[in-house]
């Protein structure tokens, strides 16, 4: 290939600038050219393609969100807007594309291999819900974000003894919630892969309030209801005073960890190599610390699973 795209697509996650500029560099020194299309699968529909070089990813890699910007776009989910988007690449004669994001974005360039344009997925979502990869680009840095807001709450939660529910992203994961809630030590975890019973939930609080304990913190992953109308029921249930918090977008926003910016790095370059090997309808993650690729079919047949030892432990550790 002397040819290829770049687009980052679906809800933004902070490395995803870092994923760019790994692609971008990592194709220049092997004298590809690189064509960054802006505004996803929308832009790529408009044309919305331009060269870049090696100063276009300058300074990037600390940032958060994405230089090429990220849109939706249903018309790409027909055949005809697929087609378009096939036209425009071939227009640039790009001959291999590399797409950022989760897994709406993953089946966009499913469909564009399956036309037979070659597509390399890179996972890239605080959801954390890739199958086939440990950990998803920005997950590691909204988690700390996560954090850092039940840290600082807690202070208020126990200076006012009161209970405070904190609703946290993730519609269909709740590897945000699971995580933050352990680190944070909240009493409370709830996630839409586990099943729970209000009544065990004001147990829990009125037990840990007799026995002296003044405030109470609860993760709710916003997969599973609303915050607010869980602390509503808190509240009438228990009669303690409950305040709700829904961090929101703020979980997307910020500058990379280390972390983040390792992987967002790994990923990228493991994409343009897939494709100057000729592969396409690859998917790249990480296991184990290692770097891997799947079929990019497999990654979004599979449903997303939760470490179940690790929400065990949560409940072991809130008694």
């Amino acid at each position: 290939m002397k040819k290829i795209g770049v687009l980052t697509s679906g809800g933004d996650s902070p490395g995803m600038n870092a994923a760019v500029r790994a692609v971008v560099r990592k194709a220049i020194y092997h004298d590809v050219e690189v064509y960054g299309i802006y505004q996803g699968y929308a832009g790529l529909i408009s044309g919305q393609i331009k060269k870049m070089e090696i100063g276009t990813v300058g300074d990037i890699v600390h940032r958060g969100g994405t230089i090429l910007y990220t849109a939706r776009c249903d018309e790409f989910k027909t055949e005809e807007g697929q087609m378009k988007g096939i036209e425009q690449l071939r227009k640039f004669g790009i001959e291999g594309l590399v797409v950022i994001g989760g897994d709406g974005s993953f089946a966009g360039a499913k469909k564009l291999t399956e036309h037979g344009f070659p597509c390399v997925g890179v996972p890239g979502t605080i959801d954390n819900d890739i199958a086939g990869t440990d950990f998803t680009i920005g997950f590691d840095t909204a988690l700390n974000t996560v954090i850092d807001a039940i840290d600082k709450i807690r202070d208020t939660a126990t200076s006012h003894e009161r209970t405070y529910v904190i609703e946290v992203m993730g519609r269909h994961a709740g590897d945000l919630a699971l995580w933050s809630g352990l680190a944070g030590g909240a009493e409370t975890i709830l996630i839409p892969e586990a099943n729970f019973e209000m009544d065990d939930i004001v147990a829990r609080l009125i037990r840990g309030h007799e026995r002296g304990k003044k405030h109470s913190i609860i993760v709710v992953a916003e997969g599973v209801g609303s915050g607010v109308d869980i602390g509503k029921q808190i509240q009438e249930a228990t009669k303690f005073e409950t305040r709700v918090s829904v961090l929101g977008y703020i979980q997307r926003g910020g500058s990379p960890t280390a972390f983040d910016r390792v992987l967002a790095s790994r990923l990228g370059a493991k994409a343009v190599e897939l494709l100057l090997e000729g592969k396409g309808g690859r998917a790249v993650g990480i296991q184990q610390n290692k770097i891997v690729d799947h079929d990019i079919l497999e990654v979004l047949d599979k449903k997303h699973t939760i470490e179940e030892d690790m929400y065990v432990l949560s409940t072991e550790l809130s008694i």
